[in-house]
């Protein structure tokens, strides 16, 4: 579990997030949800260490990251994996050095250990027999699915997904999302996906937390969606005509 206590982040004079506080939780596939300028970005950033609150705290289980040393908090980055927008895989690299990569960097394992975990990995999300490719010849699906074995390669205990979805076409984006609920069950993960895909939430969504304006506006299930009254995830859920032709096909 994460957990942040009256998370402030302001620039300048500009308040980007307003005491937040919230906990996302073991196990799920915990979605941060809003409009661009609502501070998703930014709280993701401070869950993960990249930028520091104003005030608040951040617990990684019972750990107050923000009161850690450098040696604890590399120990704490350890157990994370991310998933970036843009896949954020080396170009000159194959797609076996890229999910090896943390192992250099981090780990005392064999080289026989190495690979045997890069192809547990490969076998995982289903690139089976692609070791020796590079990001540049396969597919913007694949190479999704090769930054989650990257971000899994390590074990983590918790794992961030930024816009895991974005420049994907809707059949892809599906399986990705399944893929990440998949893992993170099978390995009862702290899962936080920042997006944008109203897809994702509404078929992954096992905790949604909706920031408006640096606010925590509202927090659920994808299931309470439909029920909620809240005027709030009902203007952003159901923005779009489509969308709240589907929302009264459902209720009727």
């Amino acid at each position: 579990m994460i957990r942040v206590e009256n998370i402030i982040k302001s620039f300048g004079d500009h308040e980007v997030l307003k005491d937040v506080s919230v906990s996302f939780e073991l196990g799920k596939t915990n979605l941060i949800i809003g409009k661009s300028g609502a501070g998703k970005t930014v709280l993701l950033k401070i869950l993960i260490g990249l930028i520091y609150p104003t005030s608040g705290k951040v617990f990684y289980d019972q750990t107050d990251f923000y009161a850690l040393n450098k040696k604890e908090v590399r120990k704490i980055r350890m157990e994370v994996g991310m998933l970036f927008q843009a896949s954020a895989l080396f170009d000159s690299l194959t797609v076996e050095e890229n999910i090896r990569f943390p192992l250099d960097m981090f780990t005392k394992m064999t080289a026989k250990e190495k690979s045997e975990r890069v192809d547990y990995c490969l076998e995982r999300v289903n690139l089976e027999g692609v070791n020796n490719r590079y990001p540049s010849e396969v597919s913007g699906g694949m190479q999704k699915r090769v930054g989650i074995a990257r971000a899994i390669v390590m074990k983590p205990k918790y794992l961030f997904c930024d816009e895991p979805n974005s420049g994907l076409d809707p059949k892809t984006s599906i399986l990705i999302d399944k893929l990440i609920q998949e893992i993170t069950r099978e390995n009862n993960i702290t899962t936080i996906i920042n997006t944008h895909d109203m897809n994702s939430v509404m078929e992954i969504g096992e905790k949604i937390v909706l920031l408006q304006d640096g606010v925590l506006a509202w927090e659920g299930s994808s299931q309470e969606v439909l029920q909620s009254d809240s005027e709030v995830i009902q203007n952003f859920i159901f923005a779009s005509p489509f969308l709240q032709k589907l929302k009264s096909m459902a209720i009727k």
